[in-house]
């Protein structure tokens, strides 16, 4: 054999090495997609994020994450072809031994640290992630690898989040509530100006447009004590009279408003609370940990919750500044008590439709897909906000619960929660069918 044809086996050999060495996956689990989105919310909550902004952050972050994998793994396909506008991700040339999982933990850390206003906050988790992974016996060689591959991909989804319109929104007129009765109008204590009216004009993921699954109008204001109006007011009245502790307990749990302030006097302090969706992605943690799903089918199922919550928020925010109706607490203090106050703050937005019961109504429809119809869980999620946790026997009954705790909680009218259901459920089935 001639001295050629050795080093031609050993290149051959060399390469095959190498390429083994590329594809070698060090495990991760569940626990490690939470604790990106867990220390994604903890930012959220220092940000004071909006609950359809924080859906936007959710969902890109989660996108950076599942592209990785899908290079890694055939049984994920790339999102391009499925989402709206959505680039082929370009595969980024490593030499070097790298891991898939890693890849695509530190892919999503680098997003939201981008993307999130006081994302440099992630640095801290990112080191803690990182020495961990040295305890365990990763090299540098194949950390630093495995960075550049996450960086790389993390900027093509930036670059995709950046022409999805939100940025343009700075530069439209800033909103003005509309006069006239009926029309919604801030509430005390902070009356706080309107949140993201301009929402609807941001490019949606799986939508044929932000209208497609609009509700039906609600019913029409009116303050004549006989109309259908002035009865659904009522009782929304009579609800937070006779307030029993069961519903206290459920308004409370699924409160979910990071503008919670209270009236101290002098002074007003700001709670600090997560967002619906920050919630039920919370719960897709708990579910995905209960039933031991591997990191594959994990990333699958939280790109699937983030991208359908975002649909949802376009969907449910395009309505509300529409029909843009009066809040409860507004109505009831001047046609029935000028005194009255909901038991839970009023978010700084229209009231139709109610965006938890449209947002959980979709959660439901995709974690339902993925775990089944009679899936009972634990939902601890708010465990560490001081809120007790519970128990629920399907995702179905979680949803229906958390929509109907904004009447309960006085902030919502019932056609607003009936209607936010049906439209949740649409943009929930909807969403399902294109990401499957």
């Amino acid at each position: 054999m001639t001295a050629f044809k050795l080093a031609l086996i050993f290149c051959f050999l060399l390469v095959m090495s190498n390429s083994c060495r590329q594809q070698q996956q060090y495990q991760f689990g569940n626990q490690n997609i939470s604790a990106v989105i867990t220390g994604m919310t903890d930012i959220m909550l220092h940000d004071i994020t909006n609950p359809p902004l924080a859906a936007r952050f959710f969902a890109y972050t989660c996108l950076s994450g599942y592209e990785v994998m899908s290079q890694g793994d055939a049984k994920l396909k790339s999102m391009h072809g499925v989402l709206n506008g959505y680039p082929e991700i370009k595969t980024p040339t490593i030499v070097g031994p790298f891991s898939y999982q890693l890849a695509a933990l530190l892919a999503m850390m680098e997003t939201a640290k981008k993307m999130q206003p006081s994302g440099q906050l992630m640095n801290g988790v990112e080191e803690k992630f990182m020495d961990s992974c040295r305890r365990a016996g990763f090299d540098d060689e194949l950390i630093d690898n495995s960075r550049n591959y996450a960086v790389d991909i993390s900027a093509q989804i930036l670059t995709y989040a950046k022409a999805d319109r939100y940025n343009r929104i700075s530069n439209l007129s800033r909103y003005t509530p509309l006069t006239g009765k009926g029309y919604w109008y801030p509430t005390p204590p902070g009356f706080l100006p309107a949140v993201e009216p301009y929402f609807n004009t941001v490019r949606s993921f799986t939508l044929d447009s932000s209208a497609q699954f609009k509700p039906p109008p609600p019913i029409a204001f009116s303050a004549d004590s006989h109309s259908p109006f002035y009865a659904i007011a009522a009782s929304v009245f009579k609800e937070g009279n006779e307030l029993k502790g069961d519903h206290r307990l459920i308004a409370s749990f699924w409160d979910c408003n990071p503008f919670a302030i209270q009236d101290g006097g002098h002074l007003q302090y700001g709670f600090k609370k997560i967002s619906p969706g920050a919630h039920w992605l919370g719960i897709t943690g708990v579910a995905c940990l209960k039933a031991n799903k591997d990191f594959e089918e994990t990333i699958r199922i939280y790109t699937a919750m983030s991208v359908t919550l975002m649909d949802a928020f376009i969907c449910c925010w395009d309505e509300k500044y529409r029909s843009n109706r009066i809040r409860p607490e507004t109505a009831i203090r001047k046609f029935m008590n000028p005194q009255w106050t909901p038991l839970l703050q009023t978010p700084p937005f229209p009231e139709y439709p109610s965006g938890h019961s449209v947002i959980s109504t979709a959660s439901a429809i995709i974690l339902t897909h993925y775990f089944g119809e009679n899936f009972e869980y634990r939902d601890s999620v708010e465990v560490s906000y001081g809120l007790p946790s519970r128990t629920f026997r399907s995702f179905n009954e979680a949803a229906a619960e958390a929509a109907i705790s904004r009447f309960y909680g006085g902030i919502h009218f019932m056609d607003a929660i009936t209607n936010g259901q049906d439209q949740g459920k649409k943009v929930g089935e909807w969403a399902l069918k294109k990401i499957k």
